[in-house]
C-alpha cells in the first residue's frame, strides 16, 4: 500500500503506453485542463518530458526533480497525480523500500469526439466553462467539409493497384507501438449489479447484456448524475426494448432529465467538491477554531448540509441553495461549509434563502476565499452587532446562538456537551 506520503527522495520511472503528438497537447490544454486544473496538466507535461529524457539517458528520476521543476510541494504534487489517475492520463504503481519506487504510465487523452460523446467528461466540462466556452469547443473540433458539392471523388483502392501475394506467411502479429487512452477511472462497486439485476422483472433483461462496456456506462452516469443503485434501476426499465437491450442514447437522456428535473433543471455542480489545497490551512492546530478548520476545509458542502440533516438527504430547496452558492456565486467550498454553519446557528437552525444570499453577496464583494477569511468576517459582524441578528417588531431583543468555532475570540465559557458531541461526530465523519 502506498504511504501517505511522498518523500522527495522517492524515485520513479516514465513508462510510455501510447503515441504522443502535438495533438494530444492541444486536446489536453483545450479539453482536459479545464476539468484538472493546471497544475495536474503541467505534471502530465512533465513526466512526458521527463520520458523523452529517460529515453537517450535511462535514468530514475526522484520527486525532488518534480518538486523544483513544477514549483509545487509534496501535497499540491500528489493532489495533481491522482487527478490525472481519476481522468484516465496516467496509471501509478508502487513498490516499498529503503527508497521507495514508482512507475508512472502516460496515456493519450481522448480523442475531441470520444471526450464529448462522453458521459461524465461532456457534462463536466460543460459546468466547468459554461455554455458559450462549450460551445465554442464544439465549434473547434467541428468536422468541416472543405470540397464543394459538385466534385467528384476519383480516389483509388488497394485493389486497383495491387495484387494479393502468398509468398509470404506471417503468423504472428507484431507487438509494435499504439495509441492507448483510458477514460475516467470509476469505482467498479460504485453500482450494485446484483442488486440492480435482482430489482428488475425477471426476464426483462439477462445478465449477458450487461457486458463490461454496458456497465461502465451505467457505473458513470450513476455518478455523474448521483444516481443510487435503485435509482439507476427505475431508469433501466424505462429504456430497455423488446430484445432485452439496453437503449444507450435513451439511457444517457434518461439519466440527465432525471437529474435535471430534480435539480431545477441545471447539471451536476461543485457541490459535492472539496476546498482546493493551495487554499487550505496547515493542519495541527486542536483548539475548536483548527478542528472545524479541518471539517470545513475537508468536506463538501453537500456532505456538510447532509450532516446537519444527521445523514440524510437534504431538502431540494436547501440543495438548490448551495448550487447558486458554488456555481452561480462561485464562492469556495469551505466559505460555503462556513455560511451553511453560521447561518444555522444564528437563524434558528433555517436556512432562510434571503439571509444567505445577503451574507453571500457581501463575502463574494470582499473576495472572501478561505474558511479561515470567512470565520474572520462571521466573528466580525457578529461582534459589530453584539449579536442582535433580528429584531422583533416590538424592539425586543433575541439573544442569538453563535457557531462553536466563535467561542474561541469572544467567549471564555466552556463549549456545552452538546457542542462537544457534534464537533467529534463531524470529526469522526470527516476524517
Amino acid at each position: 500500500m502506498e504511504p501517505k506520503t511522498i518523500l522527495p527522495a522517492d524515485t520513479y520511472t516514465v513508462i510510455n503506453r501510447t503515441i504522443l503528438t502535438d495533438y494530444e497537447r492541444k486536446t489536453i490544454i483545450n479539453l482536459y485542463e479545464p476539468i484538472i486544473g493546471c497544475n495536474a496538466v503541467s505534471l502530465y507535461f512533465t513526466l512526458w518530458q521527463d520520458l523523452e529524457k529517460s529515453e537517450s539517458l535511462d535514468q530514475k528520476f526522484n520527486h525532488h526533480h518534480l518538486m523544483s521543476t513544477l514549483k509545487l510541494g509534496l501535497s499540491p504534487l500528489t493532489t495533481a497525480r491522482r487527478s490525472l489517475e481519476s481522468i484516465g492520463l496516467l496509471r501509478s504503481f508502487f513498490k516499498s523500500g529503503e527508497v521507495n519506487d514508482y512507475f508512472y504510465e502516460i496515456y493519450s487523452p481522448l480523442t475531441p469526439n470520444e471526450f464529448f460523446n462522453h458521459p461524465i467528461f461532456s457534462v463536466v466540462l460543460y459546468n466547468n466553462v459554461g455554455s458559450v466556452e462549450y460551445n465554442n469547443l464544439v465549434s473547434y473540433y467541428k468536422k468541416q467539409s472543405l470540397i464543394p458539392k459538385d466534385y467528384e471523388e476519383i480516389t483509388s483502392s488497394m485493389d486497383m493497384n495491387f495484387k494479393s501475394s502468398s509468398s509470404l506467411n506471417i503468423s504472428v502479429e507484431p507487438d509494435v507501438e499504439k495509441t492507448e487512452s483510458l477514460g475516467p477511472k470509476i469505482s467498479e462497486d460504485y453500482i450494485d449489479f446484483a442488486l440492480l439485476l435482482s430489482s428488475l422483472p425477471k426476464g426483462l433483461i439477462s445478465e449477458k447484456a450487461l457486458n463490461k462496456r454496458t456497465r461502465n456506462l451505467i457505473n458513470s452516469l450513476s455518478f455523474v448524475y448521483d444516481l443510487d443503485t435503485l435509482k439507476m434501476c427505475e431508469l433501466l426499465r424505462l429504456v430497455i426494448n423488446e430484445n432485452g437491450v439496453i437503449d444507450k442514447d435513451s439511457l444517457r437522456l434518461n439519466a440527465r432529465k432525471y437529474y435535471q428535473f430534480n435539480n431545477s433543471g441545471s447539471l451536476p455542480t461543485l457541490i459535492y467538491r472539496t476546498q482546493p489545497d493551495h487554499l487550505k490551512t496547515p493542519e495541527g492546530d486542536m483548539s475548536n477554531r483548527g478542528k472545524m478548520l479541518y471539517i470545513f476545509e475537508n468536506t463538501s458542502p453537500y456532505d456538510f448540509l447532509r450532516s446537519k440533516y444527521h445523514g440524510t438527504e437534504p431538502a431540494p430547496r436547501d440543495l438548490k441553495l448551495l448550487e447558486y452558492l458554488a456555481v452561480d456565486l462561485e464562492l469556495k467550498p469551505s466559505v460555503i461549509n462556513v455560511l451553511i454553519d453560521y447561518v444555522l446557528k444564528s437563524n434558528d437552525n433555517k436556512l432562510t434563502q434571503g439571509y444567505v444570499e445577503t451574507i453571500a453577496g457581501q463575502w463574494k464583494r470582499i473576495g472572501i476565499e478561505t474558511a479561515d477569511d470567512a470565520m474572520r468576517t462571521a466573528e466580525k459582524e457578529h461582534k459589530k452587532n453584539k449579536a442582535k441578528v433580528f429584531t422583533k417588531p416590538t424592539n425586543s431583543k433575541k439573544e442569538v446562538k453563535t457557531p462553536i468555532w466563535f467561542n474561541e475570540t469572544h467567549e471564555i465559557k466552556e463549549i456545552t456537551d452538546d457542542e462537544k458531541r457534534e464537533m467529534e461526530t463531524m470529526l469522526k465523519e470527516f476524517r
